[in-house]
């Protein structure tokens, strides 16, 4: 590995950002990793669930679903403990894209993406590097029919897309390919339609590098925005989240079975991680305008789960992350490295040696040292943050995040409101320590975290 690019991301790490801006005002130049020539470079194919927390997954000690592909992924590859998310999906998707926080952007509404950081998303950063890319499902960065080429200008060669609040996203779904509204899908099932698109992409591609993120439509709820409200299934209403989840872990086999006919498995790095945590209920009947819900509980080992999207705890933040590539990560592992949403960026640019943008921090931290065996992520704290975003149209308010946040390490998690866990004996956030209560160990914690957030202002 260059050890000019591991020493500049450990150098972030472990300052706690504390030269974020310092590193812009000197134009620290960072440059690409050598992890691999460039006729060697895997292609990577990224799965972004929606709404499914770790308690969905068998692998992670779920017991209300069966997800055999996904147990069978986590079982002959990695699987992180530690892989944190937004409570909600925007800012997830946003950091994700940037690699950096969702504070640090401004003002941006719900379903926006701010204009200036458009060149330096992840999917520009490899395509400039050679990598054909292709995105299908969710996209939430704009309204596609208001700008229709916007994946285009973040770096996706080409794309399907459902229209996010212009149409349906399950049955006879409205979607977008390469900017056009397609004619076709009278009678399909979106996530069928998705897949076949990721398929033959794969395939049209399987003599050069590519990078396949399929921003999975399940397992989210309807629209529930539109009047007359979208379609129902062949069943006379919407798909249940069991069934959903059914759907998520039958889509990873497909895949699975495409890239192993195409021979292309031992060439793939497959990524599979979700934007937030369960939901507490979904949309399951239209009758006229009214929309009938079901509570979500799940259980995991043995404790039922209410669902626990839009919340910072961890069953709203802590994500399933698992990472297969035969051959090159061993099976069985499973790792507490610290992984949040803005370590993506850099992780793909290592992974793809490609070059990060000159004169230019971000929060990310990359995690490709883990995956390529060369030792752990740096990462020593993890961030989340429940950003308020309004609505196109809608009142702005002070900033993004006029919410509450939390730094952690694993085993520590400190609130803006001054808060503080023990999460090995409190995972579930009962029972806030006090100053008195404190022992040496945890006063040392929130020195530690709190400084984090000083650094983070």
């Amino acid at each position: 590995m260059d050890q000019s690019i591991a020493a500049t991301w450990t150098f972030t790490g472990r300052e706690l950002m504390s030269r974020y801006f310092l590193l812009i005002l000197c134009s620290v130049l960072f440059v690409s990793s050598t992890a691999f020539s460039q006729d060697d470079r895997p292609n990577i194919l990224f799965v972004l669930a929606d709404d499914v927390g770790q308690e969905v997954l068998g692998c992670y000690g779920g017991q209300s679903y069966e997800t055999p592909h996904l147990d069978e992924l986590a079982r002959t590859g990695m699987k992180f403990l530690n892989g944190f998310s937004m409570p909600v999906c925007h800012p997830t998707r946003l950091t994700l894209m940037t690699g950096k926080y969702p504070f640090r952007h401004g003002k941006v509404t719900w379903g926006d993406f701010p204009r200036a950081e458009e060149p330096h998303t992840w999917a520009n950063l490899i395509a400039e590097s050679g990598y054909s890319t292709y995105i299908a499902g969710k996209w939430q960065l704009c309204l596609l029919g208001d700008d229709s080429q916007h994946p285009h200008r973040m770096g996706f060669e080409h794309f399907d897309l459902f229209g996010w609040h212009e149409g349906p996203r399950y049955y006879e779904p409205m979607i977008y390919h390469d900017g056009k509204v397609r004619e076709d899908t009278l009678g399909h099932y979106g996530p069928d339609l998705y897949i076949r698109g990721l398929i033959e992409f794969m395939k049209a591609n399987q003599d050069q590098p590519f990078f396949a993120y399929y921003s999975m439509a399940v397992c989210h709820e309807v629209t529930d925005d539109l009047d007359p409200p979208v379609p129902h299934g062949p069943l006379g209403r919407y798909d249940s989240y069991p069934e959903m989840v059914q759907e998520m872990d039958r889509a990873i086999g497909r895949l699975i079975a495409a890239l192993e006919a195409l021979k292309l498995r031992e060439k793939t790095i497959v990524i599979f991680t979700a934007d937030n945590g369960t939901p507490p209920e979904i949309i399951i009947e239209a009758q006229g305008k009214d929309l009938l819900r079901e509570s979500i509980v799940s259980r995991q080992n043995g404790r039922l789960i209410p669902g626990g999207k839009k919340k910072l705890t961890d069953d709203g933040t802590n994500v399933p992350l698992i990472v297969n590539w035969p051959g090159k990560i061993r099976g069985g592992q499973v790792v507490d490295d610290l992984v949040d949403m803005s370590d993506y960026l850099p992780t793909f640019a290592e992974l793809t040696s490609s070059r990060l943008p000159e004169d230019r921090a971000i929060d990310g931290v990359s995690f490709a040292p883990r995956l390529l065996g060369t030792g752990k992520s740096t990462r020593t704290w993890a961030y989340a943050e429940e950003s308020v975003l309004p609505k196109p149209g809608g009142v702005e308010p002070d900033g993004n995040s006029s919410g509450l946040r939390w730094v952690r390490t694993a085993d520590w998690k400190l609130y803006n409101d001054g808060r503080l866990f023990n999460m090995q004996e409190d995972e579930q956030e009962k029972n806030a320590l006090n100053a008195e209560e404190e022992n040496s160990e945890a006063r040392s914690a929130r020195e530690f975290l709190s400084k984090t957030f000083q650094e983070l202002k």
